[in-house]
């Protein structure tokens, strides 16, 4: 029997079971988000994978607003003597920064790296802003691109220029600093969560795995189909070392000099990768209702038909004050049609054809479990909010069961090397906080440490690496 179209669409992805590397792949080309440039690693945001970026910018935003943050924007050319006060910083970008030498044709006197963050800009604009109390906090944030120049890249998980967002505060005193640093870390938490329906686990970063020259990094970590870690959002306490490289201080109330305390944050269109992975079937992306950009796609069936198009275009103008909907009037055969709107991850579908006209209903077809609803007409716009939340919740309450169901514990080196090399996932364990055991343990299975949970207890009393007392609770894991 000849393969509808339908099935030569979905064979052109590769089962994810089957090759998880290039199923990630081919949903990503086949849905459209974005496209090869000339430039390795930075690729073209197609319509499909920048609108899904709009929407988590714009959903974002609203959030980080609320909290008191301001808007900037800083340039992207950032001097080598400004960069070069902060040793470790540097350090730790050295190798991924890349320089600008020439402009106009002339070589430069100073070269200039395009950002890889925007630490060393905002230290400069703050240390001439800042002179009072009276001026703190400040809390800006920047959408912009930054440079990063990766041995390898695949899109969105480790591109050269990517999109993001980078929050830089300044406070006048350390727990203030530390504060803004769990806040922001919770927004983000709350924003996977609530809007792209993925669990996360939040804790702190050991300090091998650290952002160069902070004091603390938090962060929270996703697990993906294949069990892998992604590092989702990170959160920064700059203490007051940034502060003391940039000289940034501030009069206090005691009419002494201070110097101020900072935070940084971030979140990236990495996050895009952590939605495909999480949420993805061997058909395509499933976006969570909340952010995708088309939540709903009504489908006109026979639309040659006399009334079926007008019907589909009233329905629209029903719902279109209500949910993120459109119209699908190309003149493909409802296969394509359905192919099209399952890999783009479009939700909920709405079919309306001549006999269900006669029949005033419309049927609803979820994206995530192709359940079917036949649907009144007169109760389409409840019906439509009611399935979109069910499916938001349900897609969430699925990946956290995956997540807690991929957990395990290892008291002894053995177990645990056994674990990471046959069951995908985390494993928590206990660490005694000696870097060279944390190298080991990347050396010998390729799992990192993901984060140090808050609030997590103890499950043992000695390091499940080397034997020794330890304290510490880790995640583990391999990542992207």
């Amino acid at each position: 029997m000849a393969k509808t179209n339908n099935q030569k669409m979905v064979d052109a992805i590769t089962p994810m079971d089957q090759d998880f590397a290039q199923w990630y792949t081919d949903v990503v080309k086949k849905a459209q988000l974005v496209d090869y440039s000339p430039v390795r690693g930075c690729n073209v945001f197609l319509p499909n994978g920048y609108a899904l970026w709009e929407r988590i910018q714009r959903t974002l935003d609203d959030m980080f607003k609320a909290t008191g943050v301001e808007n900037v924007y800083l340039p992207m050319l950032i001097p080598e003597s400004l960069l070069q006060k902060e040793k470790d910083h540097v350090e730790g970008f050295a190798p991924e920064v890349a320089w600008v030498t020439y402009g106009g044709g002339e070589p430069l006197q100073e070269r200039m790296c395009i950002r890889p963050t925007s630490e060393t800009m905002f230290c400069d604009l703050y240390s001439k802003i800042i002179q009072s109390y009276r001026d703190l906090p400040k809390v800006y944030n920047q959408w912009c691109s930054v440079l990063r120049w990766e041995k390898t890249t695949r899109p969105f998980l480790r591109n050269m220029e990517f999109l993001w967002q980078e929050g830089h505060t300044a406070h006048a005193t350390a727990e203030d600093a530390e504060a803004r640093t769990v806040q922001m870390l919770n927004v983000y938490a709350d924003f996977c969560e609530k809007y792209l329906a993925i669990p996360v686990i939040k804790g702190q970063k050991t300090d091998k795995e650290k952002f160069a020259g902070a004091k603390a990094t938090y962060t929270m970590e996703a697990m993906m189909h294949d069990g892998k870690a992604l590092q989702s959002a990170t959160s920064h306490n700059f203490g007051d070392g940034f502060a003391r490289a940039y000289n940034i201080q501030f009069t206090d109330t005691n009419n002494q000099l201070a110097y101020v305390h900072q935070t940084s944050w971030g979140l990236s269109t990495r996050i895009i990768g952590a939605i495909i992975m999480v949420h993805g079937d061997n058909d395509g992306l499933v976006l969570p209702p909340r952010i995708a950009p088309v939540q709903v796609m009504i489908m006109p069936i026979a639309q040659h038909k006399p009334g079926v198009l007008d019907k589909a275009l009233e329905l629209v103008t029903r719902l279109s004050g209500l949910y993120r909907v459109k119209v699908d009037d190309s003149d493909k055969n409802p296969g394509w049609k359905f192919a099209e709107q399952e890999i783009r991850g479009i939700p909920l579908r709405i079919e309306i054809g001549p006999k269900d006209i006669e029949n005033n209903q419309a049927v609803l077809v979820r994206r995530d479990t192709r359940e079917k609803y036949f649907v009144p007409l007169d109760e389409l716009e409840s019906k439509v909010g009611e399935i979109l939340e069910t499916m938001q919740q349900e897609m969430f309450d699925r990946a956290k069961a995956h997540l807690e169901s991929n957990i395990y514990e290892a008291h002894d080196y053995e177990t645990f090397k056994q674990t990471i090399a046959e069951k995908p996932g985390f494993v928590r364990a206990m660490w005694c906080g000696d870097v060279a055991c944390e190298n080991k343990i990347k050396e010998d299975t390729t799992a990192t440490s993901r984060c140090m949970p808050f609030g997590a207890p103890a499950i043992d009393d000695k390091c499940v690496c080397c034997g020794k007392p330890a304290h510490k609770l880790v995640v583990w894991g391999k990542a992207y």
